[in-house]
């Protein structure tokens, strides 16, 4: 990336997509542990709790195996925030590189970013055993843990010298960007997180707002 070039960089789900994959994994186990899983995700999501208090706690509980991880990246492109695909052409337009950074699962978000022309995914890495069934994750990557997503910022910054950066994203792990970024736009569609309606430099409810909002950036 040339040090001209502007990095957009979105949050995937209840941003570019409809749901929240975790808690469709948590889908798979029945409506209770779907209930239980969603909760969790709602809390770390309004800063109730800590990402890292959830993260692996989440996945002990559901184990998915690949095959349910396969039908979740199925379901991201089904649920595709509606706009995404005319919104992201305009922002290319107009020299803006898109890229995801995600607290989900790199293995499932990949069909969408591929769906959606997205090079680059920036999440976490499910494993598994030869026959599919659940064998760990990354607990390395930042974004198992609250100020991940700064962290991968920063670590961004260094590596594509860009000359601009926007964050765009529903939860309180994205507004923890704010910091590092140029401009930080919560996103309130599926989910309008009053932390980060208040505390965002703008608020959009559709991604086909964002070329606008950021010409002369």
């Amino acid at each position: 990336m040339c040090a001209s070039a502007k990095l957009i960089v979105f949050d995937c789900d209840s941003t570019l997509s409809a749901i929240e994959g975790i808690d469709e994994l948590g889908r798979a186990g029945g409506p209770e542990m779907f209930a239980r899983i969603e909760a969790m995700t709602n809390d770390a999501m309004n800063g109730k709790l800590p990402v890292e208090a959830v993260f692996g706690e989440r996945l002990r509980i559901i184990r998915p195996t690949s095959e349910h991880v396969a039908a979740v990246g199925r379901r991201y492109i089904e649920t595709v925030e509606p706009t995404a695909k005319t919104a992201l052409e305009a922002l290319r337009a107009d020299g803006w590189t898109p890229l995801i950074l995600s607290g989900g699962f790199r293995n499932a978000i990949r069909p969408l970013a591929d769906h959606l022309g997205i090079a680059r995914v920036e999440a976490v890495d499910l494993f598994f055993d030869a026959q599919g069934d659940y064998a760990g994750y990354d607990e390395a990557y930042p974004t198992t843990r609250s100020g991940g997503k700064p962290e991968v910022i920063r670590a961004l910054k260094r590596e594509l010298n860009p000359s601009r950066v926007v964050m765009v994203g529903d939860g309180v792990s994205d507004l923890e960007t704010k910091p590092e970024v140029d401009l930080f736009v919560g996103f309130g569609r599926y989910v309008a997180r009053e932390k980060v309606r208040a505390s965002a430099s703008a608020f959009v409810h559709s991604l086909d707002e964002l070329p606008a909002l950021l010409r002369g950036l």
